[in-house]
């Protein structure tokens, strides 16, 4: 009837430095907390079973805020390039590749970023295509907001140098008008409509690696966007409910809706809320532009190393009213992707002239801002998606992207704590790590692992309680649930992510060394070591 979780430090999260001795769980529900003797005499007649976590750490269970939860099992089975270190590392990677597939098979690989290359190279089709002359390939960057194509795949998706760009993207060229292989935004989706669709088992079986790997490093849950690119809405939800089944895998997942999907989703006959117990649908996901590592991210003013260009509007202010407008129709939330300051200031004015009908609206990355934005940030319903590991991947190159002047309110995660903005923390895997240790360190540390300075931006660093509230509390008040889970409570899910160190007094070093002995869902233990 009753589970009695001892012999560990809790800690609440409800204050920096709470902890208490014990918990007392009923239905996956913390029931009462305090002192071991106590619950066992007050539960006495309750209690069925009992866990002794011999001086473990535990926490209110980590949860990641922004994802691709089928994007992250691709990577674990495709041709991961994300560790590459060098052009020349990436070719061979490359050739054992093709040797591996058939002639008529797709080269697909994840992941790569020029800017881990001393040559900073970006390949060119003809270099692709001494690699793989006949297979077609499709390699997404690490920002998943570009692509390298080879002459196969530009001759399958009927690419020229007479193809327009399409609205929110663009076909690199060179001062012929050819078109080199690189392609920005939705330049990738004329090469993507041609690549074979994705069998539902495969779909399943990514599911499957990635909540299995989630489930390893601690993560309880996730907040991700895959209903729009893997067969439909209706196929990809049917995945997401046969793999978290809440019985062999039990996992909070809340999935965003693709605004293409919404019309799939009404269709079906959903709506915001709840599917399963453990599966949910939540806001409306719209971009709003594109990336900092391709020069995509909208700004206001150029870009400091590349004045011909200020980035990407994905869409026009009126598209993007519409849109806005379409989700309080629906009575849905919308969460916004913007990493440049001028696709925030279009995203507000659309928030301003269409306010939530209920709950927060969620902005996604917001790398750059201003001090105009931040004072109208603080006036709506709105909770922020950040992911403290950009500062350790895209730092020291985005110096060289937005200058001097835009730094000081860039990546500026505890400028925005300190003006009282709600902030959740997530990694937006594939494009970096899905392990939470690794953001809390990012966060506390503004470095990357191994790096011995003070820090990219110092001055922005978050406390360990502040980093951990990111991943527990923070990911709670993103999907309006701050009253049910994220803190070690009376009344709170009994989720816990158990470590075998207490993160808060750790160097900051010792985080990346620190083990996840349980991952516990619903009372019931996914994962131990």
């Amino acid at each position: 009837m009753g589970t009695l979780w001892w012999n560990g430090t809790f800690f609440t999260m409800e204050r920096e430095n709470e902890k208490i001795d014990a918990v007392y769980v009923e239905d996956g529900i913390i029931k009462a907390t305090g002192k071991k003797e106590n619950l066992s005499d007050t539960y006495q007649n309750k209690i069925t079973e009992e866990y002794d976590l011999q001086g473990a750490f535990v926490y209110p269970g980590f949860v990641d805020s922004h994802l691709h939860m089928v994007g992250h099992g691709e990577k674990l089975i495709q041709l991961d390039l994300s560790e590459t270190t060098s052009s020349e590392n990436m070719r061979q990677l490359l050739k054992g590749k093709v040797k591996s597939l058939s002639n008529d098979e797709w080269v697909l690989g994840e992941g790569w970023n020029e800017n881990n290359f001393i040559d900073r190279k970006i390949f060119h089709r003809d270099e692709l295509d001494e690699i793989a002359p006949n297979q077609p390939m499709f390699l997404t960057r690490i920002c998943r907001h570009a692509a390298l194509v080879n002459s196969a795949a530009l001759k399958l998706a009927g690419i020229t140098k007479d193809t327009p760009n399409p609205e929110g993207g663009l076909i690199v060229r060179d001062l012929k008008g050819e078109p080199t292989g690189y392609l920005l935004d939705a330049a990738m989706d004329l090469v993507k409509s041609s690549i074979p669709s994705v069998t539902n088992d495969y779909v399943t079986i990514a599911l499957q690696k990635a909540v299995d790997d989630m489930l390893r490093l601690g993560l309880v849950g996730g907040h991700t966007e895959d209903l729009h690119y893997y067969n439909g809405f209706k196929q990809t939800l049917t995945s997401f409910t046969s793999v978290i089944d809440g019985d062999k895998r039990k996992f909070r997942a809340h999935l965003l809706v693709h605004h293409e999907a919404s019309n799939e989703m009404v269709k079906e006959g959903y709506m915001e809320g709840e599917v399963t117990p453990f599966i949910e649908l939540g806001a409306m996901k719209i971009f709003a532009d594109g990336a900092l590592g391709g020069r995509t991210a909208w700004l206001s003013t150029p870009y400091a190393d590349d004045p011909s260009t200020s980035g990407v509007a994905m869409h026009s202010e009126e598209q993007l009213m519409n849109l806005v407008e379409k989700a309080r129709q629906l009575n849905m939330n919308v969460a916004i992707h913007t990493i440049g300051d001028a696709a925030l200031d279009m995203a507000l004015r659309a928030i301003e002239g269409f306010p939530a009908n209920k709950g927060r609206d969620r902005l996604i990355h917001v790398q750059v801002i201003r001090p105009d934005l931040l004072r109208r940030l603080k006036k709506l319903p709105v909770i922020l998606d950040i992911q403290p590991r950009f500062v350790a991947s895209d730092f020291p190159w985005v110096q060289e992207r937005l200058g001097e002047e835009r730094l000081k309110y860039s990546f500026a995660w505890k400028t925005l704590l300190q003006e009282g903005i709600h902030c959740a923390g997530g990694s937006d895997a594939p494009i970096e790590p899905v392990d939470p240790l690794l953001g809390i360190h990012a966060a506390v540390t503004r470095t990357k692992p191994g790096e011995r300075h003070p820090g990219y931006l110092p001055e922005q660093k978050l406390t360990p309680f502040e980093a951990v509230q990111l991943f527990t509390s923070g990911s709670a008040t993103a999907i309006n649930k701050e009253s049910q889970r994220g803190k070690i409570s009376s009344g709170f899910v009994a989720d816990f992510t158990i470590l075998d160190k207490n993160l808060f007094v750790l160097e900051p070093e010792e985080i990346l060394q620190t083990n996840v002995l349980m991952t516990v869902v619903d009372n019931t233990v996914m994962y131990q070591r």
